[in-house]
Parts: structure tokens; sequence; C-alpha cells
């Protein structure tokens, strides 16, 4: 794998809108910024429709306790500092399209959809109309400024807390106004934290957040049942054959083993794992792991980091937000992506994003729309209608 290439420095200071969310990367972040020169914004984005609730453990990250933290955050960097109401297109973009995913039996990850239609969307348009240069937030991704002017978004320095997966949304207009203060440093998270302390930001032992930031309390299933309401179905195995019963086929993925409640052991005594999920008739079927392999996929509504790719190439895919690499052919056609693995990968799931590498350089993402698996042809049952989401484009 190549090495990401130094990022050219700036030529100019400019004006900054660092996206705080009272968490201690975005902290750093902004003070990072602030200390190279830049003349500097905070501005915590105010995404919960019920923001008099508190934070339970570590979770979330858009409350009132998160706008005080990024608050007193700013005062110690020296910023100043506002909080603007995005709460009303944050539910329509990505809490609404999240919950149109799962009811269409679909996996959608709303991290990427907050990065493309709120952080680098609205919240840089607004940026942009107010004179501002460049967004800046605390992921852990590196811009590279090539002598010809383009741009390049490559993984972080630190693969242990490289961000670019979920920053594989973004084109190469957005990446020319974002700022990753934070992506080109060899440091431990614990380094970081004891940066916030040095700098003297109270958020510097704060825990992060985790999970998906609209549900406080980490119990996706009771959120999606609150929303969709219960609807009972069958679980079957690949013959079809009845072996239990569920609330909500949303309630389920690709891949999952817990939580199945089949009433009886397969015949072979070994683990099933849910291998397809239709709403069409409400069902979840289950077998062996090894009917998960996945050969190849076909994915749509592609997003370049640049210049879409031309012809067959040869690429290293992500498939999830903390997964490993692996090796791919894709070639792109009529607006779909063809992707052929190299050796099978298991609990790939319609929805998810997949986000193609080139050495550290992030190429691009695009939905998954359909997969092939080893043992069997391409299944359609879960992505009968894959561009007829109820929501804008995911990734």
């Amino acid at each position: 794998m190549t090495q990401t290439p130094p990022p050219r420095p700036q030529s100019r200071p400019l004006r900054v809108l660092a996206a705080m969310s009272g968490g201690v990367d975005s902290a750093v972040a902004a003070a990072r910024a602030a200390e190279a020169g830049h003349d500097v914004t905070g501005v915590h984005l105010a995404l919960s429709a019920n923001p008099q609730s508190f934070r339970t453990g570590a979770r979330g990250c858009c409350t009132i306790e998160d706008s005080r933290d990024a608050r007193r955050a700013a005062d110690v960097i020296g910023i100043p500092f506002y909080v603007w109401d995005l709460a009303e297109r944050f539910r329509e973009d990505v809490v609404d399209d999240f919950v149109a995913e799962y009811e269409a039996g679909r996996t959608p990850n709303p991290c990427l959809r907050c990065n493309e239609k709120i952080k680098f969307a609205a919240l840089l348009d607004k940026a942009l109309a107010l004179g501002f240069d460049a967004v800046c937030t605390g992921h852990y991704a590196t811009v590279v400024l090539n002598e010809d002017g383009t741009r390049e978004l490559h993984r972080a320095s630190d693969m242990a807390k490289d961000q670019s997966y979920v920053l594989g949304v973004l084109d190469e207009k957005q990446l020319a106004h974002a700022m990753f203060p934070l992506g080109d440093t060899l440091t431990t998270k614990d380094e970081i934290r004891a940066e916030a302390e040095r700098r003297g930001l109270a958020v510097a032992k704060k825990p992060d957040s985790h999970d998906i930031c609209f549900i406080a309390d980490g119990d996706t299933q009771g959120f999606l049942a609150s929303r969709l309401g219960k609807a009972e179905g069958d679980i079957v195995d690949e013959a079809g054959a009845k072996v239990g019963s569920h609330e909500g086929a949303y309630g389920f993925t690709i891949g999952q083993r817990k939580g199945l409640r089949i009433g009886h052991p397969a015949a072979d005594g070994k683990p099933r794992y849910v291998l397809d999920i239709s709403p069409v008739n409400n069902t979840v079927t289950v077998g062996p792991v090894e009917a998960l392999d996945v050969t190849a996929l076909t994915a749509i509504k592609p997003r370049w980091c640049g210049t879409a790719p031309e012809g067959e190439g040869r690429y290293t895919a992500q498939l999830r937000a903390h997964g490993g690499e692996t090796d791919v052919t894709a070639s792109l056609a009529d607006g779909e992506l063809a992707v052929a693995f190299d050796e099978p990968v298991r609990g790939v799931a319609p929805g998810q994003a997949i986000v193609l590498y080139d050495g550290t350089r992030v190429v691009g993402s695009a939905t998954i729309a359909t997969t092939t698996r080893r043992t069997s042809t391409p299944e359609p049952a879960t992505t009968a209608t894959p561009a007829t989401t109820a929501a804008p484009a995911t990734a």
C-alpha cells in the first residue's frame, strides 16, 4: 500500500467554520486550526428533536450537554461560537432515511448520510454563503492538495483511527472546502486527550460517543419499532420451512447471529445467521454461515472523490466503518458499479456503502444494491427496488 502523500500547506490563512460536537476530537481540531493562524469560528449543530434530553453514558452527540461542552471549549480556544438548528434537515435527510431504508429491508449507514447531507452540504452551503472558506471537523482523514490544484481524500496517517470510510461520499468540490486537522498526525487517542488537557479543554476526559447519535439508548430495534410498529412474520430456513417468528423484519440485518429467537436448533447443530430480509412478505431467511459468502456485488448512486474512474480497475474495498480492506476488481457502467472480490466476504448487506481505495487514496463510494453469493445466484429479495428508496441517495 502506498503511503499518504504529505499535504501541501495552505498559502494563506482561511476563514474556517469549525463544527464542534462537544467531544474532544472536534475541540482539538478547532484549536489546531486556530493555532495554525486561521480565522476560526466554532459552531455546534443542534440536531436533536429533543435537545433537553441528556446523554445516557457515552452515547449521543447533539444534546444540551454537548452544546455547553462545545461552547466552553470555544471560550478556552478564544473563538466566536454559535449554535445552528439543523434538526429538521437532520430528521428529513438522516433519521427518516434511516427508518425508510430499514423498512425496505436494507441496512443504511447514518454517519455517511450525515456527512454527505448535513456537515458537507447543509452546513457547508451555509458556511460558504457567509463567506467562510472551509469547514473543519475532528475526523481522522487527510485532504491532499496536488500541484495542479485538485484535491484528494486519503486515509489518516494512523490507520487505527482512520475515518475515511464515512467521508467517502464527499466529492471534489466538497473536499476543496474541507479541513481535517487531526488526520495527518501519528498520535494515539490518549495523546489527543493529553493535548486537550494541555490546552485547558474540559472535554479532555469526556467519553467518546458511540452507536447512532439519534438513538441515545442504543436500542435500534426499539427505535424502529416505535416508528414502524410491530409486524409479526416468519423466520424460515433456506428451504422455506418456518423455524421461528419475529415482530418486524426491520429488526434484522444480514449476517446477524444473535437475537434470532429460533425455536429449535438446525439439523447439523450449527448456528444460523440472517441470510435474507424480505419486506414484501415480511420474512427473514436464516441459514449456515457459509451461505453468507459473497463473491460479487452491484452498487448504485456512486459518489467520486475526484474524477470518476473509467474502465475496469484494481482496488481495495472497505465495507464497514471499522472493517478491513479486501482486494477487488471494479468497473463502472451506466452509473452502476460492478465489484468482484478476490476472496469471498461475509456480512454484506444491501444499503451498506462500499468505499474503494487506490492505496491510501479514497476513490469513491456507492450504495450496495445486490450481492452474488458463492452458493447462489444474485439474490433480489432484499433489493427488489434499490432505486426506489423513499429517501434521497445514501452511501
